[in-house]
């Protein structure tokens, strides 16, 4: 069975289940910034994704678990599987991988408008900040942090404090990037091409930092 979602070519059908869980997480991040945090319902969000409220809140508890879930989607893209944390690959692929993903994101439209929105809203929800911490760089960050100290682990790196390191690499890859697409939103979004130079750049000096010698 499915249910009707607006959109501006007419109604479209929604899986019942995860998809339809996952249908609603996008319609939310599309209310959340179009009227920030604070001047959002649930009321809206069940709307524009043709649901009964009582859908949405048997799926969410609240605005704050449904905000939580958009961030942790995007938070996932970075450190989920495809990013070779979950793999015992080499140290330089594995934090490549990572970087890259993480480059890539932190220059998107979408994830840039979704840290803004965090940021404005933070002193009138201050919990708001901490969800976007907790499911986004902090995620990333723990995740990490296991991967390098598993891989000292084998002798691949030399990490006495992996979380610490940890937080060097992504502060090397992320915080430029990051910090200038925030406050310019007219800078041109680097090419795929400065972006992996970016990254093996970052991995280099990690690398000749942590990394083990023959």
């Amino acid at each position: 069975m499915s249910a009707s979602f607006a959109t501006d070519n007419g109604p479209r059908r929604i899986p019942r289940g995860q998809e339809r869980r996952s249908q609603l997480v996008v319609v939310a991040e599309e209310v959340f910034l179009e009227h920030g945090f604070s001047n959002s319902t649930m009321q809206q969000i069940a709307s524009r994704a043709g649901a009964s409220k009582e859908t949405l809140y048997r799926h969410f508890a609240n605005k704050e678990t449904l905000f939580a879930e958009v961030v942790s989607r995007k938070a996932s893209r970075i450190s989920g599987p495809e990013s070779g944390l979950e793999k015992q690959g080499p140290p330089r692929e594995i934090l490549f991988s990572l970087g890259l993903n993480l480059a890539r994101r932190m220059v998107e439209p979408e994830t840039l408008a979704l840290v803004r929105l965090a940021i404005a809203e933070t002193p009138r929800n201050p919990g708001l900040g901490a969800i976007l911490y907790e499911k986004g760089p902090g995620t990333t960050l723990n995740r990490l942090a296991d991967y390098l100290h598993d891989a000292a682990g084998r002798g691949e790196l030399k990490c006495p404090n992996p979380k610490e390191a940890a937080r060097l690499f992504l502060g090397a890859v992320a915080t430029n990037y990051r910090l200038v697409s925030l406050l310019d939103p007219s800078m041109a979004r680097p090419s795929e091409e400065e972006l992996q130079a970016h990254v093996n750049a970052a991995v280099d000096m990690f690398l000749c930092y942590f990394g083990t010698r023959a």
